[in-house]
């Protein structure tokens, strides 16, 4: 999959009232990546929602970025947070798994899959089902989620958006975070669409094509897989570097359940579980290091899904509704570990 630079899109309808502007409280949220379990996602950010919040920016790494821009999406358009749970659970996951006639091979057309274009399958309906979906939502462009209704910001320019989406560049060898970086790549970031960098946030390798990224002023092409394959949960990087407070604080929520480092997570038994705990240890061994920080645990909501697979597109509803309640659940048992005065924006 390559990405072009695209043509400017026709203006957008005129924005609604921001909830950001009139809710008793504001934190920034970095979502982490789980691939189908991202509806846990979505349950705690209504269980936060529902208790008074709004998200000025949003961060989030392959199934957070699918959760993060549909949140930040549907803020921008005024729309009740709500109406995205119905439309995940909805959502028929066995369609990303978008394979080729050689699927018909069996694992022996899988893996000529994955030598002639890096991943077995296309990711071509991710793809347009983000992309439709936030065109729903009145987005098509970054510069459809600039913040420009917050006179009081001290971002830099190039940091003045309500959504950030991380990718790894194989490329370069560096996390990528979108839209901070296009200019990097010689890009003008407002222009580039948004839903690219959404799929190749979610691009796990071998599973889904990487996304090829045309840069501008002849820097070349350069080749982004999932932003999980070196931080599937950035929780810093909203965090001030000018030793001055925050205006109002920033929260995360984990996929999985808070673990004792001594436990263990993953049992070796044969290759290929071995490449699996190799991959497993690679996505998540930097964020670990970070749980280690009580500051960062006393931050993050926990929603335990460690019973489902990530990449089970077979997933049925039932199991997605359990997801579901059990990020409310995980939003409440946060909130009740707060001090009474809730944080808000200054």
């Amino acid at each position: 999959m390559t990405v072009e630079p695209p043509t400017p899109p026709a203006p957008t309808q005129r924005r609604g009232d921001d909830p950001a502007s009139t809710a008793e409280h504001r934190a920034d949220l970095v979502l982490e990546g789980g691939g189908v379990k991202g509806i846990g996602l979505l349950g705690a950010i209504v269980g936060l929602a529902e208790r008074g919040y709004t998200f000025p920016r949003i961060a989030g790494t392959s199934a957070g970025a699918i959760a993060g821009s549909l949140t930040a999406a549907s803020l921008r358009a005024g729309r009740p947070l709500e109406d995205l749970v119905e439309l995940m659970e909805s959502l028929d996951y066995r369609r990303f798994a978008d394979a080729t006639l050689l699927d018909r091979f069996g694992p022996v057309g899988k893996g000529v899959e994955l030598l002639l274009h890096d991943g077995i399958y296309k990711g071509d309906y991710a793809l347009a089902w983000i992309r439709d979906q936030l065109a729903e939502l009145g987005v098509h462009t970054w510069g459809d989620l600039r913040i420009d209704d917050d006179p009081d910001t001290g971002l830099p320019p190039d940091r003045r958006y309500r959504l950030v989406v991380t990718a790894s560049d194989l490329s370069r060898g560096q996390l990528v975070r979108l839209p901070w970086d296009y200019h990097q790549y010689g890009l003008d970031a407002d222009s580039q669409p948004v839903a690219p960098a959404v799929r190749a946030s979610m691009s796990v390798p071998f599973f889904f094509r990487p996304v090829t990224l045309r840069a501008g002023q002849g820097l070349g092409e350069c080749t982004l897989v999932d932003g999980g394959l070196l931080s599937n949960f950035p929780i810093e990087i909203f965090d001030r570097s000018d030793e001055k407070p925050p205006r109002w604080p920033t929260y995360g929520v984990k996929l999985s359940a808070r673990r004792d480092a001594r436990q263990v997570s993953h049992k070796v038994d044969g290759p290929v579980d071995l490449a699996l705990a190799a991959l497993h240890t690679l996505m998540d061994a930097h964020d670990a290091y970070h749980l280690d920080d009580e500051h960062v645990t006393a931050r993050t909501v926990f929603v335990d899904t460690d019973k489902v697979s990530g990449l089970d597109f077979g997933i049925d509803r039932e199991t997605q509704q359990t997801l579901y309640a059990t990020g409310r659940r995980a939003a409440e048992t946060f909130l009740g570990r707060l001090p009474a005065a809730q944080p808000s924006g200054s």
